[in-house]
């Protein structure tokens, strides 16, 4: 709303700049707008206005003078963000206005009072504009300020989702902000699961590392997801670039040696040193010693796993199959480590299938070979103890 104020008062100013002299105005008054207009080009609104008041003390003015004063006090008034003065030029102004001019200068008047919290004003001047027939951005984004003021939620969702849902009908991209202002109700009004999907839209249209940390955040603090997903969660932030902090990355390298997973392990403390979040300062010995430490048990996996695969064959059941199978794909031997984790899930009797099939789907989408099977894979996983909600986010997120 600032935005446009600011292009509608540099517009004032052109046209005063062009043709006030046409206009017939006394010097008294002529002179100060002239001069206002030039500091407003210079982006002196302050200075601007203080010449505007000059011209508006001038006493006997004639209509004309007085709409022309009220045109320069509004643009000078909402250029230097003095909503009060703003709002009286407009409203003079308004008063000889009708029809679509009339819906517009009404808008910006709602504007002005919404920026002075003047809920009961805004309403009033929302519902003159669309009197008028003006229902332009500005009003839609007036009228959702005035549902989340009033503490109407629900409203403000269903405005929002509607106007999503005909951007997706239509083929476009949802707008940013449309998105923003319905995750911003759903979580107000307690509907976590729609949130949750409409930040999931956000990752897919505007992938920022804010909207990751936001849906990474609130996946964990949900309802039903366990703990064992933990590592998992971080491999996401580690994709998305959102795991900064020395503390994460030494965290996540230690969960990784606690699954059997030195490579991994390795890998993570390795990125934590590119990125400079390890490797220097008070921790850094301690740092060092992890990295020895994954070393040491990576040496020691890569001489032990073969000898484990083939025991994990024997056994009855597949969850070893799967743990191994997942050991060689951070090894780098995507095929193998796959083809395990395959063999793991058609023996069944998993104690977490979900768990499974999220790690297969994860090793699938390493390679462009089988990253169609890994998106089918990925689809596939149901439940509510948090691998749905991974296996979806791993759909959308940044992957080699």
């Amino acid at each position: 709303m600032r935005r446009a104020r600011s292009f509608i008062a540099a517009a004032l100013a052109a046209l005063w700049l062009a043709g006030a002299g046409a206009q017939g105005l006394r010097p008294e008054i002529g002179r100060p707008l002239q001069q206002a207009g030039a500091l407003l080009k210079a982006g002196k609104a302050r200075e601007a206005l203080a010449k505007v008041r000059e011209a508006e003390a001038v006493a006997h003015q004639s209509p004309a003078e007085q709409l022309t004063v009220a045109r320069m006090k509004a643009a000078a008034a909402q250029r230097a963000g003095d909503n009060a003065a703003a709002a009286q030029a407009l409203e003079a102004l308004a008063a000889h206005q009708s029809g679509p001019e009339l819906g517009q200068t009404a808008a910006q008047i709602a504007a002005s009072y919404a920026q002075m919290r003047n809920t009961a004003k805004t309403q009033e001047w929302v519902d003159r504009a669309i009197h008028a027939g003006y229902d332009g951005a500005d009003v839609r984004q007036l009228q959702s300020w005035l549902r989340a003021a009033s503490g109407d939620y629900a409203a403000i969702a269903r405005d929002a989702a509607a106007a999503v849902a005909a951007a997706e009908q239509a083929g476009r991209k949802p707008e940013e902000a449309e998105l923003l202002r319905l995750a911003d109700a759903q979580q107000r009004s307690g509907n976590a699961a729609g949130r949750l999907a409409t930040v999931n839209k956000l990752l897919l249209d505007y992938p920022k590392p804010a909207y990751w940390s936001a849906a990474l955040a609130g996946l964990q603090r949900s309802s039903g997801f366990s703990d064992r997903y933990t590592l998992d969660l971080m491999r996401l932030r580690l994709a998305s670039g959102t795991l900064s902090r020395s503390e994460d990355f030494m965290e996540m390298a230690q969960l990784a040696l606690q699954a059997r997973l030195p490579a991994e392990a390795l890998a993570v403390l390795d990125q934590g040193y590119k990125q400079g979040a390890l490797g220097s300062g008070p921790g850094a010995a301690r740092q060092q010693r992890l990295k020895d430490l994954a070393l040491r048990q990576l040496a020691q996996q890569k001489q032990a796993l073969p000898a484990q695969t083939a025991e994990a064959q024997k056994l009855a059941t597949g969850d070893e199959l799967v743990r191994v199978g997942y050991a060689w794909v951070t090894l780098g031997q995507d095929a193998q480590g796959i083809a395990l984790i395959g063999q793991g899930l058609a023996k069944g009797r998993l104690e977490h299938p979900g768990e499974a099939r999220l790690h297969l789907g994860m090793a699938q989408l390493q390679s462009a070979a089988t990253r169609a099977s890994g998106v089918a894979t990925l689809r596939s996983i149901h439940g509510s103890d948090g691998a749905a909600d991974l296996a979806r986010l791993w759909l959308i997120a940044p992957h080699p």
